[in-house]
């Protein structure tokens, strides 16, 4: 594998959300989400931004709004699955060393989560990088929707760490009820091998049984360093959610 420093971002979009039909070209502001999305990725600046995806209406979005967008086979079974396919025909030669794995239901995901990311996996020598961030909430604590993170932590600031374990529990448990837990942030970083790596393996039985995707890597022995972020950007898997967004992206026009 080529190291080239050179870092490629893609989002992948599927129209067969069970919640949300047709959900890359929901309505945000005048634009399909998946050109949302595409818009705040392009404002990190870090590298060439495409759009994987498996149904010709939103590749036709896409190009319209002046974006790139890669066809891929609708069977992939994941977004992994697409993002490594799309990487493989936009790169055959691997000249990008980085691939970053931007959700498409993100439309205000600030950039500097993207660049967060990048730069906690090129600090390190983690097969992967990905975001967490702190929450009280006890609401969030209780919810298995919100994936929690457990970290063993780089420094006393708590500000990156080692990935031990994810989970939809609430973990790590503290009789200190002010120590936070670290929310999940489904935006990753990999190293190009690794990510080839990781969709070359089988879905593993901790991956199966918590229906969390990268405990894959972990249970292969592969690493993941979280960086803590102060927000959690807020995704889009309901209609009450896309009004949420919608709301939210208004503001940040204003």
């Amino acid at each position: 594998m080529k190291q080239t420093n050179k870092t490629l971002i893609i989002i992948p979009a599927r129209m067969a959300s069970t919640r949300l039909p047709g959900k890359p070209l929901a309505n945000i502001g005048g634009a399909p989400m998946i050109v949302r999305v595409m818009e705040r990725a392009l404002l990190s600046g870090l590298g060439p931004v495409y759009i994987a995806c498996s149904e010709s209406d939103v590749e036709r979005a896409v190009e319209r709004a002046g974006g790139r967008a890669i066809m891929t086979d609708p069977d992939l079974p994941s977004g992994t699955d697409r993002i490594r396919a799309a990487a493989d025909i936009i790169d055959p030669d691997g000249d990008y060393d980085v691939v970053i794995n931007v959700q498409g239901d993100l439309p205000t995901l600030d950039p500097e989560c993207i660049i967060r990311a990048e730069a906690i996996l090129r600090a390190g020598h983690a097969d992967i990088s990905t975001l967490a961030v702190a929450t009280q909430d006890p609401r969030e604590i209780a919810d298995p929707n919100v994936v929690k993170a457990v970290i063993s932590f780089h420094d006393a600031g708590q500000s990156a760490g080692r990935a031990l374990y994810f989970t939809r529990a609430s973990s790590p448990w503290s009789e200190d009820t002010n120590k936070p837990v670290w929310h999940h942030i489904g935006l990753y970083a990999y190293r190009r091998a690794a990510l080839s790596r990781f969709c070359d393996l089988p879905p593993s039985p901790l991956e199966l049984r918590e229906r969390l995707e990268q405990l894959r890597a972990l249970e292969a022995g592969m690493s993941i360093d979280v960086g803590v972020v102060s927000a959690s950007p807020e995704g889009v898997d309901t209609p009450e959610d896309l009004e949420r967004a919608r709301l939210a992206y208004k503001a940040l026009q204003a």
